[in-house]
């Protein structure tokens, strides 16, 4: 059975969701948007999922690779701009071609999570994360192996360490290598993607933490969604950069000197000795912490 999935283009009204690479590969509680819509079709038959891409498909591409995983055959198209339904129709589902998935699952528009047709994603980043709060408890399809729900509402990663002395209050979700640090508290209503971390005393209420960011010590994230250093007030509309690491930062990215605070003689190269941190390998690496080395953290399976 065929199906045809539609990326959308960059939406003006969230452009941050955009920043690092196509909305469809923007990380959804573990996973990313197109890799949602592929687990679905794919349950529900379809073998040949053709994908259309207009924003940047070499990342699409790299997003979904050749289908294997979920035993489908993909095909990606690239094209100048985002078609319509009417349009993709017109050009590549033929009218009395059969082997489609019935409509409307035979050309969708990844505009929204599967099922939550009427939670649309990019109309603003209320509704981004509205969305995905919706979809938290049915983030756990067959093949999430690596996310348990310890506590009603609450949702660990098997290879999440969260310190015995952090708080998470349901509904919250933390993802795969995440680790949060002592008295941290997560949630209500929080989400943290995969590889992020919480240090000590921060505080992340109605909140989305994107992957690979670093939320420093008594940093305080509340009604915003945080990916690397930019912060977005979802309430509001606004947001900004955040130009101190020390609070907020991308850990998938060089951080520019950081300033010398205890000479207070201006801006030093981070070396290996200095770098604020080269502590994460170690702690993920199952070794002990910046600020407790008899500290181990412990793992999702420990009970909070």
């Amino acid at each position: 059975m065929k199906t045809l999935l539609i990326c959308p283009a960059i939406r003006p009204a969230t452009p941050q969701l955009a920043e690092d690479g196509p909305l469809v590969t923007a990380p959804i509680l573990g996973e990313c948007l197109v890799v949602h819509w592929i687990e679905h079709v794919a349950a529900l038959g379809a073998t040949h999922v053709t994908i259309i891409a207009a924003d940047c498909p070499g990342q699409v591409q790299a997003a979904v690779g050749d289908g294997a995983r979920w035993g489908v055959k993909i095909e990606l198209i690239e094209t100048r701009v985002e078609p319509t339904l009417a349009e993709a129709a017109a050009r590549y589902r033929p009218a009395r071609e059969s082997g489609w998935l019935a409509a409307p699952r035979d050309i969708i528009v990844m505009s929204h999570l599967p099922g939550c047709p009427e939670l649309p994603l990019f109309e603003s980043y209320a509704s981004w994360f509205a969305a995905l709060l919706a979809w938290m408890p049915r983030a756990l399809t067959p093949t999430r192996v690596r996310v348990n729900e310890i506590l009603p509402g609450v949702w660990v990663g098997r290879r999440a360490r969260v310190s015995p002395s952090a708080r998470l209050a349901a509904p919250c979700w933390i993802g795969d290598q995440v680790f949060v640090e002592p008295r941290a508290v997560v949630g209500p209503v929080a989400i943290v993607e995969d590889r992020a971390v919480i240090e000590q005393d921060a505080r992340v209420t109605h909140s989305w933490i994107g992957a690979d960011t670093y939320v420093g010590r008594m940093t305080s994230v509340v009604n915003s969604l945080a990916a690397g250093g930019t912060l977005t007030n979802w309430s509001t509309d606004s947001s900004l950069h955040v130009p101190d690491p020390f609070f907020l930062c991308s850990l998938a990215r060089p951080q520019p000197a950081l300033p010398d605070r205890t000479s207070g003689r201006g801006p030093i190269l981070p070396a290996r000795s200095s770098d604020p941190f080269s502590w994460i390998a170690a702690w993920r690496d199952g070794r002990a912490g910046p600020h407790d080395p008899k500290l181990p953290g412990r793992t999702a399976d420990q009970p909070l």
